[in-house]
């Protein structure tokens, strides 16, 4: 009678059911992420459910202390596997850090970003600390070991990223970065050629892009990327060393998808065209205004007094803190192309429609307009390696790359598609007595593995996107937000900077 008390206790009929539910479950994970390698698995599950000949919590029949210590351990080691797997294969937290998205999405607003709406990724660098991204807390060192790293797969999800979504997905020029804490968060790509560049032309003022040939074109841009590399390099103390990152390692960006694969994308005077149609703008899309006060000074504008209208017109501090540029760094930089806006404004801040004619409407500004591409220099676009005479506001047109269609490759669109051939897609390629070799074989075309996405934030003169570092890889879409969870005004705090009428909005919504 004990003997049969025993066998009851240790399998009774709950047990199996217990251990059939959580096996179904396990098994259909696993056909969703069509990994099999998860079947060694499966004698565990059954041994710690039914068998138990292994002693999984041994530590309940210790001592006193090491019963509590090893309790606790318990618990964190469940709770940051529980954490890693949700956040791998079902959603995470995401918080907006810049304005880029402003005013869709604002500086503080914290996300929740599924992985299941474009389907997850089956992690290429499977070996990381939960809650980081690439970076241990305090120790400032790797959270992740590189090695071993997993060819892209992702599994099916409930879409795709369609058109004007809003998409978190991994920075495409994060793959080399500076350790300086400078510039950590400065583009490797814009240094490089920034730095290579101005060099060349101090060696020689004579250099004139435009009446080159493409292949001299080419040869001047090789050589502004190692000359840029070689000077960093022998400066580590200022830039420290240059470093790598996987790719689903590198910072999470969130910007606006405004190009799909195998469209072909043009902005001309701040609108997006796509196959000749324009796009749709943002509801709250914010451009740079030009703004000569009326009887106010910026510092009245930071004030208590003008707090309310700052609420109302969604100015930021962030936003005010840019009137003194103009006159200022933008100057001393000579990034001022046209000499007549110094004398007829006092600065300039990015603002939408309405806020603009509404600081107009009520005398806070005697004169206001659009900066223009002729007005300030806004820096070096994509593609980095080639002379366009693109800008932000009038670029392209560009041909999007779509997986398993094929583009004949020159060397005038080369600049463009190179960095998909060689880093996203992983090919050797050389240009050679002007000819294009890939894997060693000369290359009239190239057929794409991957969709390629083209990204930009609503906050069109103040957001580092697509514009400025090309394409975004499918296998960099990390997720999309669906709704913000909380939101904190950075220039409010405690309490009075909670942002209550943002709490579980639904990001679809924000068109």
């Amino acid at each position: 009678m004990l003997v049969d008390k025993k066998k009851k206790k240790l399998n009774p009929k709950w047990q199996w059911t217990k251990f059939a539910v959580v096996l179904v479950l396990y098994l259909a994970f696993l056909l969703w992420v069509k990994s099999w390698w998860g079947l060694l698995v499966v004698p565990f599950i059954f041994d710690a459910y039914i068998t138990k000949k292994i002693k999984w919590q041994w530590w309940k029949d210790a001592e006193g202390p090491v019963r509590f210590v090893m309790s606790w351990v318990d618990a964190i080691v469940f709770a940051l596997v529980a954490v890693y797997f949700i956040n791998l294969f079902f959603f995470q937290n995401y918080v907006i850090p810049s304005s880029s998205l402003e005013k869709s999405l604002l500086t503080g607003d914290y996300l929740f970003v599924s992985k299941m709406s474009y389907g997850p990724r089956i992690p290429q660098t499977p070996l990381t600390v939960p809650l980081t991204q690439h970076t241990m807390p305090l120790f400032n060192c790797k959270s992740y070991i590189e090695w071993p790293q997993w060819e892209y797969r992702r599994v099916k999800g409930f879409g795709h990223v369609e058109l004007n979504d809003i998409v978190v997905f991994n920075y495409p020029a994060g793959d080399s970065i500076l350790t300086a804490d400078r510039y950590q968060a400065a583009d490797y790509y814009q240094q490089v050629y920034t730095l290579g560049e101005s060099l060349l032309f101090q060696q020689n003022q004579n250099i004139n892009l435009k009446t080159m040939t493409l292949q001299q074109q080419r040869d001047f841009f090789d050589k502004a990327y190692q000359t840029g590399r070689k000077y960093i390099l022998n400066n580590q103390p200022t830039f420290g060393i240059i470093d790598s990152r996987p790719t689903d390692r590198r910072e999470n960006y969130v910007k606006r998808c405004v190009g799909l694969p195998g469209q072909t994308l043009k902005i001309k005077d701040k609108v997006v065209w796509l196959d000749g149609k324009p796009n749709k703008e943002p509801d709250q899309v914010q451009y740079t205004y030009f703004v000569k006060l009326n009887n106010v000074t910026t510092s009245q504008l930071f004030s208590e007094q003008y707090a309310d209208l700052r609420k109302e017109l969604g100015i930021s501090e962030e936003d005010l803190s840019s009137l003194s540029r103009l006159h200022g760094y933008d100057v001393e930089q000579g990034q001022v192309i046209n000499q007549d806006v110094l004398p007829q404004y006092d600065g300039y801040m990015p603002l939408t429609k309405h806020a603009a004619h509404e600081m107009k409407a009520r005398g806070i500004v005697k004169d206001i307009r659009p900066v223009t591409d002729k007005d300030l220099y806004s820096g070096p676009v994509y593609p980095l390696n080639a002379y366009t005479q693109w800008t932000r506001d009038n670029y392209g047109p560009i041909w999007i790359p779509q997986k398993g269609k094929s583009i004949q490759l020159t060397l005038a669109n080369l600049p463009v598609y190179e960095r998909c051939i060689k880093v996203y897609e992983g090919n050797d390629l050389k240009v050679s007595g002007g000819k294009i070799f890939i894997n060693g074989k000369h290359a009239s075309s190239y057929t794409f593995k991957l969709d390629y996405y083209w990204m930009m934030g609503d906050n069109r003169h103040n957001s580092a996107d697509s514009r400025y570092w090309g394409f975004v890889p499918e296998d960099h879409i990390v997720g999309k937000p669906l709704f913000i969870w909380w939101s904190s005004d950075p220039d409010r705090g405690g309490f009075g900077g909670i942002r209550w009428n943002r709490l579980f909005r639904w990001v679809g919504h924000i068109k």
